[in-house]
Order: C-alpha cells, then structure tokens, then sequence
C-alpha cells in the first residue's frame, strides 16, 4: 500500500518511502487492503484505521477478540473491501 500511494502521489519508483499512512490520508489508488490484525499503537494499525477508519477497525478488533482470532505476523487475517 505504500509503494502505490507513494507513487500515486508523485513519489519514485526507485528507492524507499518515506510515507506513513495515517487516518485522514488521501488514498489515491488502493481500494482494498488483505491484511493481518496488527499490535496496539503500531503504525500498521494506524494504516488500517486510515483506510477502514478508526471507529469500524475498532470493531472489527472487537469482533476478533470476541471470535479468538490469531493475532501478529502468522494469526488470521482480514480483507477490507
């Protein structure tokens, strides 16, 4: 997702990003996102909440506590339309 929104906003194709993706951001080409369920206060969290927004991925979270989802690099995952 930061590659495509670094490129979308006139970022290189070469090289690193310096973008973080926080709520509020202008998303320009993602319009979906496949992803795990991530650490309080990381900023991986902070991209979900930018795209699904902050009140809807706090019940998601929610949700997955309640149903004893895996979290972390090898838990389960979800797909955000």
């Amino acid at each position: 997702m930061r590659t495509l929104e670094t490129v979308a906003h006139g970022g290189s194709l070469s090289g690193r990003t310096e973008l973080y993706v926080l709520p509020g951001f202008d998303f320009r080409r993602v319009d979906m996102l496949l992803t795990n369920f991530h650490l309080p206060r990381s900023t991986l969290l902070a991209l979900v909440m930018a795209f699904a927004g902050v009140e809807e991925t706090r019940r998601l979270y929610r949700v997955a506590i309640e149903e004893r989802y895996r979290f972390y690099s090898f838990g389960d995952a979800m797909l955000i339309l």
